[in-house]
């Protein structure tokens, strides 16, 4: 049966090889410190298991310390140049995107397949987790496929790979910390605390004005922690499930579903969250990109609050049938 552990142990293999580049790296000038950033990626993946909760601590303490004092350094791999990517697009046109359009593909059909395929009466894929595992085969697939259509040298994705997670930085593992400290929020029962505070300076006598605080909580929320999946178990504790749910009965699939749906759209307003909104930025080198709410923000605005609004409605209406 395959489980999740393949895919962490697939993960942990690919930052081991990541590290490794980056120690023989030498036009990097901050290679040693991205090397260890990196190892301690692949030893959360490869071992985390095993560390107990102590030792993930002190390893997660190990990477705010790197990224935090001086950051990571921008690698150089060995990759093509901007050239060679402007031919390879003139000559693939749309077929470029077949490669990813695989990764969406495989997961779907792995969750709605392959997840019900026994064989020698077990399960091919572990019932818990089939979606991230068929993401991981898609991968996979997905690779097998971009290598034999575009015929790079063996280690281009692991270089290209590089070359990104470079530019990203420590802000690619920032959803992975927030959601835990959304976690964290949780067990420590701020949910409830938030609560009681709303419930105090917000009468709440019907549905709609529970609907309207709990999207705008969630969005508000979202912007201060700048990640939807460590405000969602805080708000959904905090409003969603004691007054929208419980209280007023509403759906609570159509109440949870449209409650992520609106801290998302906190996302999109936020700098708090780097690796949707400064990232891009960076990457993008717009002129503004070291301003608080940069152009990435400034032009996502318009469709954050139209969207925050179209969900407050559309909960009111679907999650109480009206």
């Amino acid at each position: 049966m395959i489980t999740l552990t393949w895919v962490y142990i697939l993960a942990g293999l690919i930052f081991m090889a990541f590290a490794w580049m980056s120690v023989t790296d030498r036009e990097n000038p901050k290679r040693l410190r991205n090397a260890a950033f990196w190892g301690l990626m692949a030893v959360s993946f490869l071992l985390g298991s095993y560390l107990g909760d102590l030792g993930n601590g002190i390893l997660l303490v190990g990477l705010v310390l790197i990224g935090g004092i001086g950051g990571l350094g921008q690698g150089k791999p060995a990759t093509t140049s901007p050239e060679e990517r402007r031919t390879l697009a003139a000559r693939f046109g749309n077929r470029l995107f077949i490669p990813a359009l695989i990764i969406p593909a495989t997961a779907l059909l792995g969750t709605l397949v392959l997840a019900k395929i026994d064989i020698g009466g077990r399960p091919l894929f572990d019932a818990k987790d089939p979606t991230l595992i068929a993401l991981g085969l898609g991968v996979l697939l997905a690779l097998v496929v971009a290598m034999a259509m575009f015929r790079p040298p063996a280690t281009a994705p692991l270089q290209e790979g590089r070359r990104l997670m470079d530019a990203v930085g420590w802000a690619a593992i920032l959803p992975q910390m927030l959601a835990a400290l959304g976690a964290v929020f949780a067990l420590a029962g701020v949910g409830q605390v938030v609560g009681g505070l709303v419930a105090d300076v917000i009468p709440m006598n019907g549905p709609l004005i529970a609907v309207v605080a709990y999207c705008l909580g969630m969005a508000l929320f979202t912007f201060i922690m700048g990640n939807a999946f460590a405000a969602f178990p805080v708000m959904t504790a905090a409003i969603g499930l004691p007054f929208v749910i419980l209280q007023f009965d509403g759906d609570p699939a159509i109440v949870c579903a449209i409650g992520m749906l609106s801290g998302f759209c906190g996302t999109l307003l936020t700098p708090m969250a780097a690796n949707f909104n400064v990232v891009p930025a960076n990457l993008l080198e717009l002129p503004d990109r070291n301003a608080a709410f940069n152009g990435v923000i400034r032009a996502q605005a318009p469709t954050a609050l139209a969207m925050l609004g179209a969900n407050i409605v559309l909960m009111y209406a679907l999650a109480f049938r009206f």
